[in-house]
């Protein structure tokens, strides 16, 4: 690769980037917006559903009157351990193990203290285990979110409709003609995007953060890893969809059609705990899934690189995978 070629490329496309103040504007704002938008609406601490978790229930268990209470959503729990941490964050309301007779709660929950006395009104000669903790707000977790979404669409659109917009205008055609390389073409569009993809998120996290105040249990640098990983991911799914394409209402149409089903599948707006098994089969196949899920894990429970490991490899894999297809299919004209 010759790197005289690559870097004049890759300043060019940030040039382009750059000078498009309504395209920069618009990554910055809408993400602040949203973030405060939620962080004032949703504020009050009343919640309207209850949420219990469930350890390992046997069919016997099932029976007991206090699991079949209506307007209560039931959560099977594997990891104990995992749902005691989101008892004392207010994330779960209670946790109930029907083979020891154990619970679960928090003494600074109200909705903790209601179930109790649903429960022992059903059962006897339980145990009860209480927690503490302060209730994690839906703004400390929706962040990931928002921003995981904020990456898909200038990710998707900030390559993949860019580069069918060259096809479509000729500019790819000149290209050809000049001794620049398709694989030198596609990296500096890869990391063109990708560094100005980190750069905006990490100001716009870290300018949020001064007025609303996030929840960070994990590492500054596991964070930053993953949305590294993560956003290049994200490019290369819209590397995919350019690499032969030639009309913009079709390019249009199809990346409208891969990112509509990530924001609503990968857990963005709300859990997708409880939810259809075939839903959350799914959203296992997105990477956005993989990369909000490890960035939660970081923020919210302080997980490890080692704990966030299957998602960074998912990524990865999906990654090269995406990028191997797209150099082979990838065509100038």
């Amino acid at each position: 690769m010759n790197m005289r070629r690559y870097f004049a490329l890759f300043s060019a496309r940030n040039r382009e980037f750059l000078r498009d103040r309504t395209a920069l504007a618009w990554n910055i704002i809408l993400p602040v917006l949203l973030v405060i938008g939620f962080a004032f609406a949703l504020s009050t601490d009343d919640v309207d559903l209850f949420k219990v978790g469930v350890v390992n229930v046997t069919e016997s268990g099932n029976s007991l009157p206090f699991l079949q209470t209506e307007h209560i959503q039931f959560i099977p729990i594997n990891e104990p351990q995992a749902a005691i941490t989101k008892v004392e964050r207010h994330q779960l309301d209670m946790l109930f193990d029907p083979n020891s007779q154990s619970y679960w709660i928090n003494e600074r929950s109200a909705n903790g203290y209601i179930l109790e006395k649903l429960l022992q009104a059903s059962a006897h000669n339980l145990q009860k285990k209480a927690v503490t903790g302060e209730a994690l707000r839906y703004v400390d977790w929706l962040i990931p979110g928002i921003l995981g979404m904020n990456i898909m669409f200038s990710s998707l659109f900030g390559v993949g409709y860019v580069i069918v917009r060259y096809r479509k205008n000729g500019v790819l055609k000149r290209l050809k003609a000049t001794p620049l390389t398709a694989f030198e073409f596609l990296t500096a569009q890869i990391t063109s995007r990708l560094w100005l993809i980190v750069l905006v998120t990490s100001c716009v996290y870290f300018g949020t953060n001064l007025f609303v105040g996030f929840r960070m249990y994990g590492s500054y640098l596991n964070l930053l890893l993953v949305l590294i990983i993560g956003t290049t991911s994200m490019i290369s799914v819209g590397l995919l969809v350019a690499a032969r394409m030639s009309s913009e209402e079709a390019a249009n149409g199809l990346l409208n059609l891969i990112s509509w089903p990530m924001m609503l599948l990968s857990g963005v707006w709300f859990s997708l705990e409880g939810s259809h098994p075939i839903a959350i089969a799914l959203s296992k196949l997105l990477p956005l899934t993989h990369m909000i899920d490890a960035a939660r894990a970081i923020m919210i429970d302080g997980a490890t690189l080692m704990d966030i490991s299957p998602q960074l490899v998912t990524l990865i894999a999906m990654s090269i995978i995406f990028l191997l297809i797209s150099a082979r299919s990838f065509r100038w004209e």
